[in-house]
């Protein structure tokens, strides 16, 4: 226990404003000489053992009557191990630009408000605590990582399964764990949102998997600057949280990762900058199965490497030409409605007369076929009033599904999309049959065929018998009245009675695709 008689003359003034809550501050007032991350140099007179404070925290000093005690210091020198793990705490611990010797340890901890502002330290363990106001880490510098890892991983800031009543607020901090986490926080509970915002930087992964953040989770500006395992920048998997705030600037060198995310509001992409792994592999970002109400992905340049969505549903999708890379992967994503940023100007696509061609492009730019995605496309067309433009896109389905084909079944589906469109363009059977029928008029006009029985039947009429070729259903009496002489012309008639079984039954084909869909 810590006897007041062996204090130094800062443990004593700090001793002796903490039952009144009264702010002890050592600084100089020179900002050279006050910087933080000289603090090791700093001399006794700023110097506060981490045994001291721990013991004032644990009821070392009693409460005055009619004060709120709490531990208030700036400016000192803090040596020796902060070790709190388990501890019941009643008391706030406010520090301000404060320099650790060692990580602190809160785990498993039950304490009040807990600010470390501007503070450098080498790393914070608040695994499994429970904080009852804020948890507040604004401008702090944090290198080392603590005692504890994760899975092997240099982890510096721990904040597995802590529950905080308040906010979590890191901007402006500053964390270094090169290949490792510089946050770990896999379900954690903040009640109040979690704020990485004001120029935050992480060297090393941020990682909040299963977290429950009702308050949202902002890094508007934050710069993950080196991934951390597994080539992650931030790994957000199967998080529940209100919203989801990457814009102003939000630069990620390492894959986003948000697998199974359920955001009730808005994620929002706006103005960030995806630059995924610095060896360029795997995704830039991840959203397979995420859900939210409104996904803004209007990004300040196209992401360098693929962006895969598969099975993600959203109600708003807002993006823009330069929001998509090479690679998108779309199969199962849903959305309700598409908003075209341009301009700084936003609106939905539909009404901006968007090229179907742009669309279908962006649909072609998975690594594979597959229907969903133009049957999700011209699903929208639809809602929105534009049927021609939901057949060219189911059309442009049929011709991509067409390269996947055997060579035979290429070879039909190629006569369906000449003849007449896979069905989505009818009229094109119409205008084989006006050149078909014109070709055969003027064939047949300039010869006369001989007749099968002499001296039966009417006169010779081109342009009925081409017709009477054409047509397999039925019979206008003229082909079977007359025959050709020369080759060429009975050749010429027996490729116009094939013609017209392929135009019917393609036709027949196509028209029944199509009535199936719609």
């Amino acid at each position: 226990m810590v006897s007041y008689d062996e204090l130094t003359p800062p443990e004593r003034a700090l001793w002796d404003a903490f039952p009144d809550g009264r702010r002890l501050d050592l600084r100089t007032g020179t900002p050279e000489a006050d910087h933080v991350r000289g603090g090791g140099r700093w001399g006794a007179e700023r110097t506060v053992r981490a045994a001291v404070i721990a013991a004032l925290l644990l009821g070392a000093n009693t409460t005055q009557s009619g004060a709120v005690g709490s531990l208030r210091l700036a400016g000192a020198r803090i040596t020796g191990p902060l070790n709190l793990s388990g501890a019941q705490i009643g008391h706030s611990l406010w520090l301000e630009e404060c320099w650790f010797e060692e990580s602190v340890d809160l785990f498993a901890a039950s304490t009040q408000t807990l600010s470390l502002i501007g503070s450098r330290l080498p790393g914070l363990n608040a695994g499994s605590s429970r904080i009852e106001g804020r948890l507040d880490l604004r401008r702090c510098v944090m290198d080392r990582g603590p005692v504890s890892q994760f899975h092997g991983k240099v982890t510096v800031v721990l904040l597995i399964h802590a529950h905080v009543a308040g906010e979590v607020l890191l901007s402006g901090a500053e964390i270094t764990a090169p290949g490792g986490w510089a946050v770990s926080a896999g379900g954690m509970v903040s009640e109040g949102g979690v704020f990485f915002r004001d120029g935050f930087v992480a060297h090393g992964g941020v990682r909040m998997r299963g977290a429950q953040l009702p308050g949202g989770l902002f890094m508007r500006g934050a710069r993950l600057e080196s991934p951390g395992p597994d080539g992650v920048a931030l790994a957000v998997d199967n998080v529940v949280a209100s919203s989801l705030n990457f814009s102003g600037g939000f630069t990620a060198n390492g894959t986003v990762r948000l697998r199974g995310a359920q955001i009730s509001d808005s994620l929002s992409f706006e103005g960030a900058v995806l630059n995924g792994a610095p060896d360029g592999e795997g995704p830039v970002l991840l959203g397979m199965l995420l859900q939210a109400v409104d996904f803004d992905f209007t990004l300040a340049r196209p992401p360098a490497g693929a962006v895969d969505l598969r099975g993600a549903r959203v109600s708003y999708l807002h993006d823009s030409r330069q929001s998509w890379p090479d690679v998108v992967e779309l199969d199962g994503f849903v959305y309700g409605t598409i908003k075209v940023d341009e301009a700084g100007e936003r609106r939905e696509a539909a009404v901006r007369r968007e090229p179907v061609a742009d669309r279908v492009e962006w649909i072609r730019r998975s690594s594979g076929y597959s229907p969903q995605p133009y049957e999700q496309l011209a699903s929208w067309y639809r809602s929105v009033g534009h049927d021609d433009d939901a057949r060219r896109v189911l059309l442009a389905k049929q011709r991509h599904r067409r390269r996947t084909l055997p060579p035979a079944n290429r070879v039909w589906g190629l006569l369906l999309d000449l003849t007449v469109g896979y069905g989505y363009r009818p009229w094109l059977a119409g205008l084989w049959l006006v050149v078909l029928t014109l070709l055969g008029t003027l064939a047949f006009d300039a010869h006369t065929p001989s007749p099968m029985k002499p001296g039966e039947g009417g006169p010779f009429q081109p342009l009925v018998y081409t017709l009477d070729l054409l047509i397999p259903i039925g019979g206008l009496g003229q082909r079977t009245a007359w025959y050709w002489t020369q080759d060429s012309l009975q050749w010429l008639a027996y490729l116009l009675i094939g013609c017209g079984w392929v135009l019917t039954t393609t036709f027949i084909a196509g028209m029944t695709r199509t009535l199936q869909k719609n």
